[in-house]
């Protein structure tokens, strides 16, 4: 029986994916592209916007379009906030939520028994301790593979309903965090990326046997064998300070670059946000990271048009990203989540004007990003070599500051292979990154 994949949202469901296939794989079940004809179709959902909510609901009614006769299974947050929403979608046979998801190959054959739909969504709330999914060994990348580091969130943001689809802090113990980049590893994957809903929190809960902070699973990892770098995927400034962020600069397999979600740039709007930080906190986050290396990579995600935001508070978001010149920004238009604090919040704005500065500050994100490659001209970089694109003629790459670089094959010098680090000079800006040139 052939079964295909697809994932919407974060990492950590891209992670989640990739553990299902290699459980599917050991029932003998035949894992398929997902463009192709597959019997079953597992799709993990994301629930963070409302525009997730509805390209999940989409991607199920076009697969079922694609193959008729298939079975699709639908799992992740959207299934979890919203089970009833998704078992109403027509053609789907099996809802199962994230307490439950691993258990999607259980499921799928009490269904092959009985035909008739399986819908299984125990609250995730009822989770407090973090299961283990058991090692993967592949991902679809080929040169970066994603570990799971922890699960859940306590911070409760204010717009923010992943808590609710997440469940409780868990965090993953040490050792089978180290067994499986020790598997990647030998493996040949040369990027580790550590992701979790809140990756700061790591060790936080209660009774954890295991240090607290993401700071030691670093350590665990920085010290093995083999040619490969680390990457966080983010960390939380309602977490981690400037004085923490000094405890990561002693890891030379780092990569110098940051997830440090912003949201707002506004004090008031961060308050109404229920983020734990004011601006003058991040900023020194900024700058500590910014004297320890100049070229360091500070990505952000912004918010548009948070209920009650002023135009003032929105022109302090723009003053923020003029300010710092971040290598990428993520805008998000306010998304009402129900069940959060801010779905009850007045002072909405109206959806053009969302809209807007929405536009404003993704233009805004582009200059910033713009003169942050101009301050790597000229710099000699060790990227990782991650595909060939035939029709331009083109390697592609990324540094570990998180610039993608695009460098021109020229077959009569040193060929450069797929999935090698390889050093570059930076010679100019092009699309959405930097051309190189091999030294």
């Amino acid at each position: 029986m052939k079964v295909a994949f697809h994932t919407l949202g974060c990492k950590v469901n891209q992670y989640e994916t990739e553990a299902l296939k290699e459980s599917f794989k050991g029932r003998g079940y035949e894992i398929v592209a997902e463009s192709g004809p597959a019997d079953v179709y597992v799709i993990n959902t994301c629930t963070v916007t409302s525009i997730a909510d509805r390209k999940s609901r989409q991607y199920i009614r076009r697969v079922k379009k694609m193959n008729p006769e298939s079975i699709i299974a639908v799992t992740g947050c959207y299934a979890e906030v919203k089970p009833e929403e998704a078992s109403d979608i027509e053609g789907v046979d099996i809802v199962i939520g994230n307490k439950s998801k691993m258990n999607i190959p259980d499921y799928l054959e009490t269904f092959l028994k009985g035909a008739s739909p399986v819908y299984a969504n125990e609250p995730i709330q009822s989770v407090s301790e973090y299961s283990e999914t058991g090692n993967i060994s592949a991902m679809e990348s080929k040169t970066r593979a994603f570990i799971k580091v922890q699960d859940g969130c306590n911070r409760f943001c204010s717009y923010c309903i992943i808590p609710y689809a997440r469940g409780e802090l868990r965090s993953r113990p040490l050792a089978g965090i180290v067994r499986e980049a020790e598997t990647l590893i030998d493996n040949g994957f040369k990027e580790i990326v550590l992701t979790g809903i809140n990756t700061a929190l790591y060790g936080a809960e209660e009774g954890f046997a295991g240090s607290y902070g993401v700071e030691g699973v670093i350590n665990g990892l920085n010290g093995l064998g083999g040619d490969f770098r680390l990457r966080l995927s983010s960390l939380e400034p309602t977490v981690i300070d400037a004085e923490y962020v000094k405890k990561l600069f002693k890891y030379e397999k780092l990569c110098h670059h940051i997830h440090l979600s912003l949201q707002s740039g506004s004090d008031r709007v961060l308050e109404l946000m229920n983020r734990k930080y004011s601006i003058n906190e991040y900023m020194e986050i900024v700058r500590v990271l910014k004297d320890f290396d100049p070229g360091y990579g500070i990505s952000a995600d912004l918010i548009a048009g948070f209920p009650g935001e002023s135009e003032d508070d929105f022109k302090k978001s723009l003053e923020i990203v003029q300010k710092v010149n971040f290598c990428k920004v993520h805008v998000f238009k306010y998304s009402d989540r129900k069940g959060t604090a801010a779905a009850e919040m007045s002072g909405r704005i109206d959806g053009k004007e969302k809209s807007r500065r929405s536009a404003v500050l993704m233009a805004e994100g582009e200059r910033a990003a713009g003169r942050f490659f101009k301050n790597n001209l000229g710099k000699q970089k060790r990227v990782l070599i991650e595909e060939f694109v035939e029709n331009t003629g083109l390697y592609t790459a990324y540094t570990d500051n998180y610039i993608r670089v695009y460098i021109k094959a020229n077959f009569d010098e040193k060929r450069v292979n797929f999935n090698e680090f390889v050093d570059v000079k930076l010679t100019g800006l092009y699309e959405d990154g930097m051309n190189a040139e091999i030294i």
